[in-house]
């Protein structure tokens, strides 16, 4: 389902959304214990929330872009559908955590599918887009929150999808984060990492050789086996499962399933 350019003028009135994290919503315990989950975390909120807002909003929507942003968009529509397609078609009933939803595209199809939705975002203003988007009929399904996918606070879950919003992680904030999570989802959490290939490698040693302060923050890549070791040692008890590997252009990224 193509997300919808909705204009600026919509109402944004709906008493389920908190455009504010209250106190506690901001995952502030693994980032005292993890001082790298808190730093990267950090930087990819100021990236996306002050620097990159308008470039994710116009990919995010229908409008054209260039080739190279054309191949982003559909590789992440691609990853979309896999990752849908790993839950139950019929989620009425059910309680999922979009974690790190962006604009809401995934948001709009777990609620499309009867699911009720926790949709979190560490960006306030992508999350004010997403709002934006949501089809009047889906409202009273979702609820949209800015601050930490981790906060306890959010509750419990059946399900959880985290869509290219780990790839800036080590494995072991990955695994520490997961660990978190894992308690309060009794189904299935399915997330993306960045594959390591000889390209994102090469990617990400440029990255560290040539910082800058207006990029976006550098993507780690993985390999499963390695990821595996770190989910297990930061205490997940989960198998951890590839599922598929997603390339279009540019967008390179690895789903991933823990199943309960």
């Amino acid at each position: 389902m193509p997300e919808r350019a909705v204009p600026l003028t919509a109402d944004l009135s709906n008493d389920r959304i908190a455009r504010e994290a209250p106190d506690g919503l901001r995952g502030a315990a693994l980032r005292d214990t993890r001082p790298g989950y808190g730093a990267t975390l950090a930087r990819v909120e100021t990236y996306f929330d002050k620097t990159a807002t308008t470039t994710w909003e116009r990919l995010t929507s229908d409008a054209p872009v260039s080739r190279i942003r054309e191949t982003v968009r559909q590789g992440r529509d691609r990853m979309r559908a896999l990752m849908l397609s790993r839950l139950p078609a019929d989620l009425r009933g059910a309680r999922v955590l979009d974690a790190g939803c962006g604009a809401g595209q995934m948001t709009v199809e777990l609620a499309a599918r009867g699911a009720e939705v926790v949709a979190v975002d560490i960006s306030p203003a992508l999350v004010d887009i997403a709002e934006l988007r949501l089809p009047p009929e889906l409202r009273s399904q979702v609820t949209f929150t800015s601050g930490d996918m981790l906060a306890p606070t959010l509750g419990r879950f059946d399900h959880m999808v985290a869509m290219d919003s780990l790839i800036y992680y080590t494995a072991a904030d990955i695994g520490a984060a997961l660990a978190e999570l894992e308690p309060r989802v009794s189904g299935t959490t399915v997330f993306t990492v960045a594959p390591r290939t000889r390209l994102l490698m090469a990617m990400w040693y440029a990255g560290k050789l040539f910082p800058r302060s207006d990029r976006s923050p550098v993507m780690i890549p993985h390999d499963h086996a390695r990821l595996a070791r770190a989910l297990k040692a930061q205490g997940v008890r989960r198998m951890l499962r590839p599922v598929e590997r997603v390339t279009s252009g540019f967008y390179i990224s690895q789903a991933m399933e823990l199943r309960g």
